[in-house]
């Protein structure tokens, strides 16, 4: 009988895990991505409505909403892009590496 542990996956196999995973973490990420636009958008919203009645007296606070939460957006697709490094899926894992450089450098820009 052969033993199951040296039987090795055929490539369609793992083609297809890999697809499932691709689908599974751009799934999660444009989720991800999507609740920081809302966050963001609800804000804005927020900050038309106050400044409708008064006059503007000074310079308004600092808004830090955008620089944490595509921080903390960055920092979600950089752990994910390192554990799919870790467990062997380098190009989902380098395409996740990526897109988070890309959200880092998005975040410094927003930096007020």
């Amino acid at each position: 009988m052969p033993e199951l542990a040296d039987k090795k996956p055929s490539g369609g196999e793992s083609a297809l895990t890999a697809g499932c995973l691709l689908l599974l973490v751009l799934v999660a990420d444009m989720a991800a991505g999507l609740l920081v636009v809302i966050v963001l958008a609800v804000r804005g919203l927020g900050r038309m409505d106050d400044g409708s009645g008064r006059t503007a007296t000074g310079v308004p606070p600092v808004d830090w909403a955008p620089v944490l939460g595509f921080g903390s957006l960055a920092l979600a697709v950089g752990v994910t892009a390192v554990v799919l490094l870790r467990i062997g899926h380098q190009v989902i894992g380098a395409v996740q590496l990526t897109v988070c450089v890309l959200l880092a450098v998005h975040t410094l820009w927003s930096w007020p």
